[in-house]
């Protein structure tokens, strides 16, 4: 089977070409008639926004007495083409401020603009519209929402942030959801930093580099004394140093867009990062730092809200002694202590691998974070004499990091070695067991450290192929009326799934989505079991009525063996397919559909029995159809038997799904004898 390289999807170039705009200026308090005019965005029709311009620019500015300061500005500059885009007339920044290095931002030059009776209308940015939202001890949130926002308008504002944390450089957007005219990014890091700088994405911007001097002035004093008086003198010194001078363009960058069976679009943005690697003062010995993945774990492990809060006792013991007293088995050790903490600790909702509050504060309090769930969890299996370690991770949201980085992981799960057995566990989800992990989890490779200090990588995706066996049992009559008996089973993660979106719903909301969802079908005598106890499939069991399924023309009627089961259509669309496709965890739908006609009726023609496989078993369909008598037999297995599959195979995988969507959708048909 071909190996697909983490990097392989990420590192590809393309030329982009351009097509002139309106004529602009990418200056702040530069907008005309012209822009406020334009209804739509000449290159994408569709877009309901476009950034005219986002130009950012990244300088260290150095004091005597503080050092090294990082500072940010970000000038950006939106047209709202529809309601639909209003959104873009919002900004919010995440604003560290933990710690003595906390970082502020400021927004200035915030202005709406609009057309009104042929003139250009200015609506400022008030402090009404200027927000601070508390994240956790660590992090606020600053947010900005501008004021008479319309179809038309254009938004503009500056935002500054300064900080000293130097060790990382934001990421920088070249490409979002909808179009951007004129991006320019601009760097000036001064030469005793070194960064590893990583950029990813489909299309890259042009970069030209250069350095420069850089002459920082500022006035110094001494302090005279002698018998007779107090004197101060006061000089001018200079400090100066090269600057690495980068600048990143791009024009006409189009929007990023959605498609089916993707893990994160971000993870596929244009974008750049940089990593602080090497620090070089003068006079001072080279310090190396995180460059390599067990670097960076280490230095996490060595957080205090990380090692220490993993370490603490004293918390939960009384409570484990009475749970286990008599239990001798390890894996019901493990079920026992992973429903506790389910049971015990509510997730609030909030992805870390850091504590906030911290696991005794947690417990007591009954909800905490990841971290706090997580860590706790690891805590109590290692006192109850299981070998359990902490596995870092990345959530879909937070995207995929290829690069040893300290910023690449936001969460923490716990996992089980026993001899060849990896057992990964997250007890911040109720509907969660052992390795059945909520979807947030499921992102590539995680990172376990063990307690000696060394980590390995860790493979987050399911390898089980968790499946839904449909079994029907139908009867046609001569009005083209079916009905009959349903029996689905779900396993594994599609039991997971169910829990999670349908369990809470109350049995006539869910009947209506499920009679919806079967072509408006009438369901009656409907039952379910397993929605509480995890340990057994979900298995549902009902009755349908259906007069919608049949199309009858003369002395024929023609119907899908599948009835309400096709799929109506080929979720792969586009014609070249750039970003991995991602289906979450391997599946198997299984369908025994047995049909009975109507007395009179004979069979005239049925679909074909076929055997759709693709290339390295990645999926294989067989679809079976007998018919002798009244009676049809339908078999159709289709099973995608890889989590996630390489875009070298999206031609073959379309073509698939292609014959699939055919097939589920030829007719049998029957005549009046």
């Amino acid at each position: 089977m071909k190996k697909m390289k983490k990097t392989s999807f990420i590192l590809l170039f393309f030329t982009l070409f351009t097509i002139p705009l309106f004529s602009q200026k990418n200056e702040l308090g530069k907008v005309t008639l012209e822009e406020l005019s334009q209804k739509n965005h000449p290159i994408d029709s569709s877009a309901v926004a476009a950034i005219l311009f986002k130009i950012g620019e990244v300088r260290f500015e150095f004091s005597p007495e503080e050092g090294f300061e990082m500072v940010t500005v970000v000038k950006m500059k939106i047209k709202i083409y529809k309601k639909e885009g209003y959104e873009w007339a919002n900004h919010s920044m995440k604003v560290y401020v933990g710690g003595n290095t906390k970082e502020t931002v400021s927004y200035k030059n915030a202005i709406t603009y609009n057309l009104v009776d042929g003139k250009i209308e200015k609506t400022k940015l008030k402090s009404e519209g200027e927000f601070v939202e508390k994240v956790n001890k660590y992090w606020d949130r600053k947010k900005i929402t501008m004021p008479n926002v319309k179809e038309g308008s254009i938004v503009e504002y500056e935002y500054i942030t300064r900080s000293k944390q130097i060790g990382a450089i934001d990421r920088w957007d070249f490409q979002t959801s909808i179009p951007i005219n004129f991006c320019e990014y601009k760097t000036y890091i001064p030469e005793f930093y070194e960064y590893n700088v990583s950029q990813k994405g489909y299309i890259f911007p042009k970069v030209e580099s250069e350095k420069v001097l850089k002459t920082n002035t500022f006035t110094s004093k001494e302090r005279n004394q002698t018998s007779t008086r107090v004197s101060t003198d006061f000089s001018q010194e200079k400090f100066e140093y090269q600057e690495l001078k980068t600048v990143f363009k791009l024009q006409n960058v189009p929007a990023l867009k959605d498609e089916s069976y993707v893990n994160n679009i971000n993870n596929y943005t244009s974008s750049v990062e940089f990593e602080l690697s090497v620090i070089r003062y003068p006079n001072e010995p080279v310090k190396s730092l995180s460059t390599t993945w067990e670097a960076v774990t280490k230095t996490i492990y060595d957080d205090p809200d990380f090692g220490l809060e993993l370490n603490k006792t004293g918390y939960f013991e009384d409570d484990l002694n009475l749970l286990l007293k008599d239990v001798n088995d390890q894996h019901e050790k493990i079920a026992i202590i992973f429903n506790f903490v389910k049971a015990k600790v509510k997730w609030n909702e909030f992805n870390s691998y850091q504590c906030d509050g911290g696991v005794k504060r947690a417990y007591k309090d009954m909800i905490g974070n990841s971290a706090e769930i997580n860590l706790m969890l690891t805590a109590m299996l290692r006192f109850a004499g299981v070998e359990a370690n902490p596995v870092l991770v990345s959530t879909r949201s937070n995207g995929i990091n290829v690069f040893p980085n300290r910023t690449a992981f936001n969460y923490v799960i716990a996992a089980v070695e026993n001899q060849n057995e990896l057992i990964l566990l997250d007890a911040t989800d109720k509907n969660a067991l052992p390795n059945i992990l909520p979807i947030r989890d499921l992102n590539w490779m995680g990172r376990i450290i063990r307690k000696n200090g060394s980590s390995a990588e860790v493979d987050l995706m399911s390898k089980t192929v968790s499946n839904n066996v449909t079994n029907m049992m139908v009867t046609l009559s001569k009005d083209g009326v079916f009905e009959g008996k349903i029996r689905q089973q779900h396993f594994d993660y599609n039991a997971y799934f169910f829990r999670n979106r349908y369990g809470e719903l109350s049995k006539d909301a869910y009947l209506e989505y499920l009679e919806k969802r079967n072509n408006n079908c009438e369901v009656i005598e409907y039952e379910v079991s397993g929605k509480s106890d995890l340990s057994q499939p979900i298995v549902e069991n009902y009755s349908i009525k259906s007069s919608n399924l049949v199309e009858t023309i003369g002395d024929k009627m023609y119907f899908s063996p599948l009835l309400f089961f096709v799929m109506s259509e080929n979720p792969f669309k586009q014609d070249v397919r750039e970003y991995p496709i991602d289906f979450i965890f391997p599946t198997q739908d299984r369908f025994m559909i047995n049909i009975t006609l109507p007395d009179g009726y004979s069979i005239e023609s049925m679909p074909t029995s076929i055997s759709v496989p693709m290339s390295d078993d990645l999926i294989n369909a067989k679809f079976l159809l007998s018919g002798e008598g009244n009676r049809i037999q339908v078999s159709y297995i289709k099973e995608i038997k890889a989590s996630i599959i390489s875009p070298e195979y999206y031609d073959e995988l379309k073509a698939v799904f292609n014959e699939l969507v055919k097939k589920e959708n030829e007719k049998i048909v029957i005549k009046k004898i």
